[in-house]
């Protein structure tokens, strides 16, 4: 496909899948409508970049559909200067996008995936990458306005929760009998509620299962 073809289907994403989903906020759909999604899946992958749908990378992993990305970051509601926490990197799209909103990013990974998203951010500022185990999040780089983690977990640990300011936004999708549904919370003290907002499709992130509770 040629570069105006993808700015296209760039444009008919932001169009007919995000606005119509309720995606309002302006930051996030100028950056959605400016980052090539293209550059951040697998090889021969393209023409699956602006599909409403996951795209799969291999490794049990996968870049969620636009509607799930969009529909987080605008219940995140970002702002230039804010320090956000990106937790399962993947190729770095997410990063770029908030990275392109003015926010200070840190993306967190684990090894094979990181080098991906090393080779498809080089160039672009305001990003740190971090080599890490994804339900431990980014503590060195603490304390984040925001934290995004991309991708469905069955819970949140109480150590991502601790890297929040107060009353600073955590967005992800939780896992509920098979069922993605993203969620907001802020966090209180030592806790961040969710409250779920929408059913949309996401890929498990690895290492969120909760501990087995003790039994005699």
């Amino acid at each position: 496909m040629s570069e105006q073809e993808f700015d296209r289907l760039r444009r008919v994403m932001v169009s007919n899948q995000l606005r119509p989903s309720l995606v309002t906020n302006v930051a996030v759909l100028s950056a959605m409508d400016l980052i090539a999604r293209e550059k951040f899946v697998g090889e021969g992958q393209g023409a699956l970049a602006y599909r409403d749908t996951i795209v799969q990378l291999g490794d049990g992993r996968g870049l969620n559909p636009p509607i799930a990305t969009g529909r987080l970051m605008d219940a995140a509601d970002p702002r230039p200067g804010e320090r956000v926490l990106v937790i399962g990197a993947a190729t770095g799209y997410v990063a770029a996008l908030y990275a392109e909103i003015g926010c200070v990013v840190t993306a967190l990974d684990e090894a094979a995936p990181l080098d991906r998203a090393r080779a498809n951010l080089a160039g672009i500022a305001g990003i740190t990458l971090v080599e890490g185990e994804l339900a431990a999040g980014a503590p060195d780089g603490a304390p984040y306005d925001i934290v995004h983690i991309d991708g469905a977990v069955e819970h949140v640990p109480e150590a991502i929760v601790g890297q929040l300011v107060e009353d600073g936004r955590l967005v992800t999708a939780i896992l509920e009998r098979g069922v993605s549904r993203l969620a907001i919370g802020r966090r209180a003290g030592t806790s961040a509620g969710l409250r779920m907002f929408a059913d949309v499709e996401t890929l498990p992130l690895p290492g969120f299962a909760p501990a087995p509770a003790f039994t005699f």
